[in-house]
């Protein structure tokens, strides 16, 4: 268990200021709906329920960006509570409205990043004695961090509060911290799997560095997977004109990639097979040894490939997922993504899915996310919690 406090451990009818990671895509200025709404709902109904006043904290975008917009919409978009707007953070405005905060409202105040002292990384210490935490703090008795998607981030609404008030994590801290350090702190009887995939390759090489002696197969697609196959001597993994995927991560991590294919062989599955698009604009597969050279895209792991990745899924105790296996978005070449993730659905066995949009395909497929132990909404969080990289925002919590 985590050496934190959790929500069971603060009293009812506090005062209390918390952290959410509502930070959503924004289409000509308007934002989007995202599922991190009703993954806080719990955290904030509870404490609605128990008749704390809850003043809410978020960010979204950064500055320069198009993203970089207000939170009044956001304000519209729980659908489980009802939420006041205030268009200031931390000035008279905002600190009266948080004043006027009866049991069982729930206020939101503007972007944290808005903020000028929010943003430069700088040590929790730092962070305590900005303008931004001394104003807010006299007006709460308790400070509730759940945005664990944000926790490998050192911004004062993160790290500065737990120096200042007792802090305890939300439902979405506390879920998302024990799923994604299960593979570092769970020991598991039977096979441990992971499926590693997407368009980083660093993470991936990150992640199975790391995690080397905890995981049994490592079950490779996407970009990284090209790259690995690349060192096999298959002539993929290499940019075609107008490509800028794989060259540059070649040479950034030609070595380490090696390394790992000489050093965990029999630990490492790539594809058998790779799906592209035909002249008819329809998918069509090649087995790996028949490539003789890259002279069209692959988007995805062919069929047998996925019959391997789920065979050894089903004989798993633990399956973690990171990164997609190939272009999703696209119903040609989700075939991989989605066979993998309806085999790790259709076992008992312990299950975390996260990084980036993996967990998307998990909606835009039709799945149910109860059919799996954890799906994870954070990103960078998940790659430093698999990675065992110091979590800022989690550690100030412990410490309090």
């Amino acid at each position: 268990m985590p050496a934190f406090k959790t929500l069971d451990d603060l009293a009812d009818g506090d005062r209390v200021l918390v952290r959410l990671d509502l930070n959503s895509p924004v289409e000509d200025g308007t934002v989007q709906d995202n599922r991190r709404f009703d993954r806080h709902a719990e955290t904030v109904s509870e404490l609605a329920d128990r008749d704390c006043a809850v003043a809410l904290m978020a960010h979204q975008g950064r500055p320069g960006r198009d993203t970089f917009v207000s939170l009044e919409q956001h304000a519209d978009m729980p659908a489980s509570y009802p939420v006041q707007f205030v268009p200031d953070t931390f000035g008279d405005r905002a600190v009266s409205a948080v004043r006027d905060l009866d049991g069982g409202e729930v206020l939101l105040l503007e972007n944290t990043r808005m903020c000028d002292e929010e943003l430069p990384e700088e040590d929790p210490a730092v962070k305590a004695e900005t303008e931004f935490v001394r104003a807010l703090t006299p007006e709460f008795d308790a400070y509730v961090n759940d945005a664990y998607s944000a926790a490998h981030r050192s911004h004062a609404s993160l790290v500065g509060f737990p120096l200042a008030l007792p802090a305890y994590a939300g439902r979405v801290m506390e879920t998302e911290y024990e799923a994604n350090t299960a593979i570092a702190e769970r020991e598991f009887e039977g096979p441990v799997r992971m499926v590693v995939g997407g368009t980083k390759a660093t993470d991936v090489i990150d992640v199975m560095t790391a995690l080397g002696d905890a995981v049994d197969d490592f079950l490779l697609g996407g970009i990284a997977g090209e790259l690995f196959l690349r060192a096999d001597d298959v002539p993929v993994g290499r940019d075609l004109e107008g490509m800028d995927l794989f060259d540059e991560q070649w040479a950034d991590n030609e070595e380490t990639i090696e390394h790992l294919l000489d050093d965990r062989r029999d630990r490492i599955r790539l594809a058998l097979d790779l799906a592209y698009e035909d002249e008819d604009g329809e998918r069509d597969e090649i087995e790996v040894a028949d490539v003789e050279e890259k002279d069209r895209a692959f988007l995805d792991v062919g069929s047998n490939t996925v019959e391997e990745y789920a065979a050894l899924v089903e004989n798993s105790e633990a399956v973690f997922v990171k990164g997609a296996l190939g272009l999703f978005e696209d119903e040609r070449f989700a075939d991989g993504t989605v066979g993998v993730l309806e085999a790790i659905a259709d076992t008992d066995c312990f299950s975390v899915v996260g990084g980036g949009d993996t967990s998307r395909a998990i909606e835009m497929y039709g799945m149910d996310e109860s059919d799996f132990g954890h799906v994870s909404i954070a990103g960078g969080a998940y790659i430093r919690a698999l990675t065992g990289e110091r979590l800022v925002g989690v550690e100030v919590l412990q410490n309090n």
